[in-house]
């Protein structure tokens, strides 16, 4: 049904010159052309109407088959900030005299995307959505309580008090410069590059 040649001359002629996975979505799904649509070198054939999350769950269980491409995994990092350091690795954060101070899954979250973002504000709308996702509401105080009590854990150290600025009616910032220590601050060094200033 499409102008000038129809789905399954265009797959032939695909097939022909490249391994590209192909998935036809035709408006006809008779059994005769779904085996024509096979045949020619189809990876997989689903007939309108369909919903997004099948198609998406046919083109990850075609990518699995082909061995499609890894998902590119970054290595845990360590953010320094402050004399601080937050480490990915272990998801633990030290204060400059190397205690470890406990967070909830929810703080960590938090200031790890404080600490990617910094010296950008960002603000509370997304901090909700990315750590509540479709169940926020606009007026949900979760983020202000969590932001809280993640100041005054950063207080328990030395230059920790003022590090999680408010930006009225916006959201938060943090204010310290952030670098990333790579592996070098596991074995106690600080090397690395500024993220923020």
């Amino acid at each position: 049904m499409l102008p000038g040649e129809d789905g399954t001359s265009l797959c032939r002629g695909l097939r022909a010159k490249s391994e590209t996975p192909v998935i036809m979505l035709p408006a006809m799904g008779s059994e005769v052309d779904r085996i024509v649509g096979l045949e020619v070198g189809a990876d997989d054939y689903l007939v309108k109407p369909f919903s997004a999350r099948e198609l998406l769950a046919r083109i990850r269980a075609i990518l699995r088959r082909c061995g499609g491409p890894e998902p590119v995994r970054e290595r845990p990092r360590v953010l320094g900030f402050a004399g601080w350091s937050l480490d990915q690795g272990r998801r633990e954060l030290r204060t400059p005299d190397r205690v470890v101070v406990h967070l909830s899954q929810g703080e960590y979250a938090l200031l790890g995307t404080l600490l990617e973002r910094a010296p950008q504000v960002v603000e509370r709308t997304e901090l909700l959505e990315k750590h509540r996702g479709d169940t926020s509401i606009p007026f949900d105080r979760s983020i202000d309580i969590q932001i809280s009590r993640l100041r005054r854990k950063l207080e328990e150290g030395p230059g920790g008090s003022a590090l999680i600025k408010t930006v009225r009616g916006i959201g938060y910032q943090f204010t310290a410069t952030v670098v990333d220590q790579g592996e070098a601050a596991s074995s106690g060094t600080s090397s690395g590059t500024g993220r923020g200033a």
